[in-house]
């Protein structure tokens, strides 16, 4: 997961690379804790759309230089035109964040630090979430008078219940990670040391299933609040279709009966 030599020094406010089939996005405003100002927000956006350009992607890591994954909005920038930052940032994060949970690929978060505000919410928006023992969460926006963006009222609610979603969003709490995994808000919690390599770990894994059949899975188990009970048996049967017909199915079909390790190629 270790940046490449070349963008070490970057100022760009976001860093993408490929590692094999594992693609790389990290937030770099390491001073600003990682804040999204319009520059941000757009090279955001511009990083998804090119994941979402290619195919050979098979895992995708976000994660955030410095002491921090994100610390949110960047309020400086904000103040200057509330209205018209607003909405030009929160277009291209939203474009950004929708464009990750669309893609095949699993989108994992990797978070240490602060987690905040549209941090939280893109965090939310990924598939799965690693996080660093120390981390600290907070919904953030009723502080500023706000209400809140990037997924976290569509996320929230189906994740921990109605009830505690509007405990977290009106009470504005801080919480640990402990408790964000007790929430079933990440998945994991290991050693601030071993964030890179668990991380790593599970991308890898990831990395080397059958990226179609993930992809189909992402959409059905996303899109099921939205059908009746026989809406998504059609679903999953056309979904289960689709899967048949591609070379990782008969990759695995074939590995199971001949009693051997599948060797899927993502197609």
């Amino acid at each position: 997961m270790n940046c490449p030599d070349h963008l070490i020094h970057s100022n760009a406010p976001v860093l993408s690379w490929r590692d094999g089939a594992l693609a790389h996005l990290r937030f770099n405003r390491p001073k600003a804790l990682n804040a999204i100002d319009l520059s941000t927000a757009q090279a955001f956006r511009s990083a998804c759309e090119s994941l979402a350009s290619d195919r050979e992607i098979r895992a995708v890591v976000i994660s955030g230089a410095g002491r921090a994954f994100m610390a949110g909005g960047d309020i400086a920038a904000l103040r200057e035109d509330p209205v018209a930052n607003s909405q030009q940032g929160i277009a291209m994060v939203h474009a950004g964040v929708s464009i990750l949970a669309s893609l095949e690929a699993p989108v994992i978060a990797s978070v240490h630090g602060a987690v905040a505000g549209g941090g939280l919410g893109i965090m939310l928006g990924c598939d799965l979430t690693i996080a660093a023992e120390g981390t600290r969460f907070s919904l953030a926006y009723p502080q500023l008078g706000a209400s809140c963006d990037c997924s976290t009222s569509w996320v929230l609610p189906r994740v921990v219940g109605l009830r505690k979603a509007l405990e977290i969003a009106l009470l504005d709490g801080t919480f640990d990670a402990a408790e964000a995994l007790r929430l079933g808000l990440v998945n994991r919690v290991v050693p601030a040391e071993r964030l890179e390599q668990e991380t790593g770990a599970i991308a890898a894994k990831l990395g080397s299933g059958p990226t179609r059949a993930l992809g189909q899975l992402k959409r059905l188990l996303r899109d099921s609040f939205q059908r009746s009970f026989d809406e998504q048996l059609a679903a999953e049967a056309e979904s289960f279709v689709r899967c048949a017909g591609t070379v990782d199915f008969r990759e695995g079909v074939g590995a199971f009966i001949e009693k051997r390790t599948p060797h899927f190629r993502g197609e």
